[in-house]
């Protein structure tokens, strides 16, 4: 039930597809009315854990079956982009932003479009989406296929999911964010819809990432069996 890699696919199906089903507005109306905002919210956080769980589980006891060989200088890229990805993730995680479930556009004071969302306004999914694809490039075995597409299709397909949600729901008062903010990083700086700041970003950031990263490397080889950086094995 936990390894092979047909357990795999249907955890990483089941993860994928939960997101989108249980944030889709008709199931997400009808289930907050039977239950309350509070303990869908609840039920939401638990179930996807529980799949994330056995996802990961399924991964790790999954042989990893070779499709292709990585050229030797494209295993130094994860190596390069997670310091990136992580840091996005620890902005996203850390930052307020306007693409958030509850929070309110107009509330006195506050500027949801500071900081990394001058970046991107999807800073988590974009840094979760670099991860998805620099190891679904240098990894060609079957068990990454499955779970980095779907990490993919999960963290692309939910920027623009977010979005025509946000729209829905904020309707005219989103404009303003969708001007100002770009879902692809840079977007909104390289065609001069804002100014990028670096205040709003914060040195701790930046430091709390590069210790992450660190961590996670160490980490590596006894949680996945393979060195984080290539020719420490």
């Amino acid at each position: 039930m936990i390894g092979g890699l047909n357990a795999l696919f249907a955890a990483t199906v089941l993860f994928v597809g939960g997101h989108f089903l249980l944030s889709s507005l008709p199931v997400r109306m009808a289930l907050v009315g039977k239950l309350g905002e509070t303990r869908f919210l609840t039920f939401y956080s638990v179930a996807m854990v529980a799949v994330f769980v056995w996802m990961i589980l399924a991964f790790i006891n999954t042989p990893a079956d070779t499709m292709w060989s990585t050229p030797p200088a494209l295993l130094w890229l994860p190596a390069v982009a997670m310091p990136i990805a992580i840091f996005l993730i620890v902005c996203g995680l850390s930052t307020p932003s306007p693409t958030l479930a509850g929070t309110k556009l107009d509330e006195p004071g506050s500027d949801l479009t500071r900081g990394i969302m001058r970046v991107t306004r999807h800073p988590f999914l974009n840094g979760m989406s670099l991860w998805a694809l620099v190891h679904l490039i240098v990894n060609g075995d079957t068990r990454s296929i499955v779970l980095f597409t779907g990490m993919l299709i999960l963290t692309v397909g939910g920027m623009w999911h977010i979005d025509k949600r946000r729209e829905f729901h904020y309707g005219a008062d989103w404009g303003p964010v969708l001007l100002t903010t770009s879902a692809v990083p840079f977007g909104a700086l390289l065609t001069r819809r804002t100014t990028m700041d670096w205040a709003g970003i914060g040195w701790w950031r930046l430091l709390l990432s590069v210790a992450i990263y660190l961590a996670l490397v160490a980490a590596h080889p006894f949680v996945i069996g393979q060195p984080a950086w290539p020719g420490l094995g």
